[in-house]
């Protein structure tokens, strides 16, 4: 019975660290799409970032958020203000075999609007 509790407790420990994982790797993301006003750049850009953000989540996470994936998009928000959002899913490592155990997180930020110097 002990046994048991310790390993709930450890894989319970690996899924939190596997989705703060996925969750940093989501706002990693939306911290350098954010940064580009014109949709043009921000599209040619979106690619470069997912490989970025799944590269960082990769090295981030090693062996803990296996296979992750990452989706990004523009959109506006009610108020008509331009945003973006940051969507990464990945498999946590389990200590049981069979047990497949995914975490899907998003991050969403606006977009920065520069102006200049007064």
């Amino acid at each position: 019975m002990f046994l048991l509790v310790v390993f709930v407790g450890i894989q319970a420990g690996l899924w939190a660290y596997g989705r703060s994982v996925a969750l940093q790797s989501a706002r990693e993301g939306v911290s350098q799409l954010r940064l580009l006003s014109d949709p043009r750049s921000a599209a040619a850009a979106r690619p470069v970032v997912e490989a970025h953000v799944a590269q960082f989540a990769t090295t981030l996470g090693r062996e803990s958020l296996l296979r992750p994936a990452v989706t990004s998009r523009s959109f506006a928000d009610a108020a008509g203000e331009p945003r973006v959002e940051v969507t990464v899913t990945g498999s946590v490592v389990s200590l049981v075999p069979g047990l497949d155990l995914t975490t899907t997180q998003r991050a969403t930020g606006a977009v920065e609007h520069f102006g200049a110097d007064r």
